[in-house]
């Protein structure tokens, strides 16, 4: 029987984020993390080859078998893979950063898209694009990459990661309307941010809240 969240990770630094999400929730919600980071490495070296895109798709069909009534995608560089398998999955995936650029394309039509990967710009700009279309708005794209942060994080040093981050957004904010922070462990920046005026989004708490009402709509409650 299908039961729980699962959450599918490319890094372990998100476990905590979530876990704090689902205790403040205050739900009765079983969950299971799920950490492959092997995916988000050879998605950065060669991008999402077609083998790449199946072992995705086994992975979240093995979440599934293993009782997942939803699974979260909580990687927007392997979101677009990970989102496809709800064409043959048995259960509902969900790309954690979805609502995020519906929220954004909401908002404003000058969206800073902020990335410390290279290989989740495109997945980003994709995805905002893809709303705007859908919603027949046109959108203006401002990538910011915050390259001397990702290294920061893989040293461990989470400071020096939200900072580098939020020195970047402080120098661009003037040339939007709304920022997308595009990798979920990306969002403790914005609280480094508090001169900027406009509304910086992340993809944690909007995609676990989304990802909770269908799991709660799955379950019948």
């Amino acid at each position: 029987m299908k039961s729980h969240l699962a959450f599918l990770h490319t890094t372990p630094v998100l476990i905590g984020t979530f876990d704090r999400l689902v205790e403040k929730a205050d739900l009765n919600l079983p969950v299971r993390h799920i950490v492959e980071e092997a995916f988000l490495t050879e998605a950065r070296e060669k991008g999402i080859s077609q083998d790449l895109d199946g072992r995705i798709q086994g992975r979240i069909d093995a979440a599934i078998e293993e009782g997942a009534a939803v699974v979260l995608c909580t990687c927007s560089t392997i979101g677009a893979s990970a989102e496809s398998a709800n064409d043959t999955a048995d259960g509902v995936v969900v790309r954690v950063d979805r609502p995020m650029a519906e929220k954004a394309v909401e908002i404003g039509s000058r969206i800073i898209v902020a990335a410390a990967l290279e290989s989740t710009l495109a997945p980003t700009r994709n995805l905002i694009l893809e709303v705007a279309s859908t919603r027949k708005k046109r959108v203006d794209l401002v990538e910011v990459l915050c390259g001397d942060a990702w290294s920061r994080l893989e040293e461990g040093d989470n400071d020096g990661y939200f900072s580098e981050i939020a020195r970047r957004l402080k120098e661009r904010a003037s040339e939007g309307d709304v920022i997308v922070l595009a990798q979920a462990s990306m969002a403790g920046a914005a609280e480094l941010c508090p001169e900027i005026s406009i509304p910086i989004l992340s993809s944690p708490e909007i995609g676990f809240q989304h990802a909770v009402e269908i799991w709660k709509r799955e379950k019948g409650d």
